[in-house]
């Protein structure tokens, strides 16, 4: 993909990705984080384990290579995805919402279920940032049953 990217855009020009590949079976998830932001897995027990880069930005070098990392999912555990919309939301003050603040508030919204989970923490984004959002915000979650 990266060779897509480096062949076919300006000089410059990246992406950031994320992928993911999830087994039901075995309850494993497989990722590559390419300069995203990091993934978050909520865990059963109230942990939070950040699933930061495993890979520079796609497009940037004719050379690059990706690191694949695995995690052990549990029942109860989420895996939560976001865009810098929901982290660089800004109030009056200048301040961003921030990833401290994201995980906060998705800490406090874990028992519900995916949907509900969502729509609390993108409320809670919109009732920080002052005037209108200029970037999107996007959430991603999924949970992992019994």
């Amino acid at each position: 993909m990266n060779q897509l990217f480096y062949a076919n855009t300006a000089d410059g020009d990246y992406a950031t990705f994320f992928y993911a590949e999830y087994d039901d079976t075995t309850r494993k998830l497989r990722y590559a984080n390419c300069g995203h932001l990091a993934g978050l897995l909520l865990r059963g027990d109230g942990s939070v384990e950040r699933l930061t880069s495993t890979a520079t930005v796609l497009g940037l070098f004719a050379e690059w290579e990706c690191a694949v990392e695995e995690r052990q999912l549990f029942a109860g555990d989420a895996l939560v995805l976001y865009t810098d919309g929901v982290t660089e939301s800004s109030n009056d003050a200048g301040e961003e919402f921030g990833e401290e603040r994201a995980t906060k508030a998705l800490m406090r919204n874990r028992e519900k279920a995916p949907g509900a989970m969502i729509e609390a923490v993108v409320e809670e984004v919109r009732k920080f940032r002052a005037g209108e959002q200029q970037d999107d915000v996007t959430l991603i979650v999924a949970k992992c049953g019994e």
